[in-house]
């Protein structure tokens, strides 16, 4: 018998499987199939979001619009591309890191503190959304085997490059327009949200 914290975590996995679905099969329609127009000069390629098994990481600055960006002590910047509330009660919030530390760089501090999360390995499991307005926190949203819906960095960023992530919060009530996304020693991003 399936309980209802069972129900949701699956509703929620299949959520993600369908809107990763939709994301890679639009990604696959576009462009006209000429690979010289690929390559104009003002024309750059945005490199696609794998699941939460990895990431796709670029040299190329990522072409969407930025919500918001921070920089840390330690040369990461971590950029916020989108923040929208989804049909299934909870937000995803999307965004880019970019390693600039002089090394390679794990995630080890993104990952949370909690042991649950530790299976994760090097993540943004350990991120939260901060309602200011209804002085609430919302941790990242969890499968019933207890891994993050989120991105994972498997292998880690290499120094100068770039990788996008993505990670899943139950939504505030409605009425809450602007959140703070905080992750690791990150200084916190306030970020509008939008409906999906």
């Amino acid at each position: 018998m399936d309980s209802p914290r069972t129900r949701r975590g699956r509703r929620a996995l299949s959520a993600v499987a369908i809107t990763i679905g939709l994301v890679l099969a639009v990604a696959g329609c576009g462009g006209s199939g000429d690979r010289q127009s690929d390559k104009s000069p003002g024309g750059s390629s945005a490199p696609a979001r794998s699941g939460a098994s990895g990431q796709k990481q670029s040299q190329a600055p990522q072409t969407d619009s930025v919500l918001a960006e921070v920089k840390g002590e330690n040369g990461l910047t971590l950029t916020v591309t989108s923040a929208k509330r989804d049909g299934g009660g909870f937000v995803t919030v999307e965004g880019t890191v970019t390693n600039n530390t002089g090394t390679l760089w794990v995630a080890a501090d993104w990952r949370g503190d909690e042991q649950e999360l530790a299976r994760n390995g090097g993540s943004i499991a350990g991120a939260s959304l901060i309602d200011q307005k209804g002085k609430k926190k919302y941790l990242i949203l969890r499968d019933t085997s207890g891994r993050c819906l989120c991105t994972q960095f498997t292998g880690g960023v290499r120094d100068g490059a770039t990788a996008q992530w993505f990670a899943q919060f139950p939504a505030p009530p409605d009425g809450t327009d602007t959140v703070d996304f905080q992750v690791g020693a990150m200084p916190p991003a306030s970020v509008d949200l939008s409906q999906g």
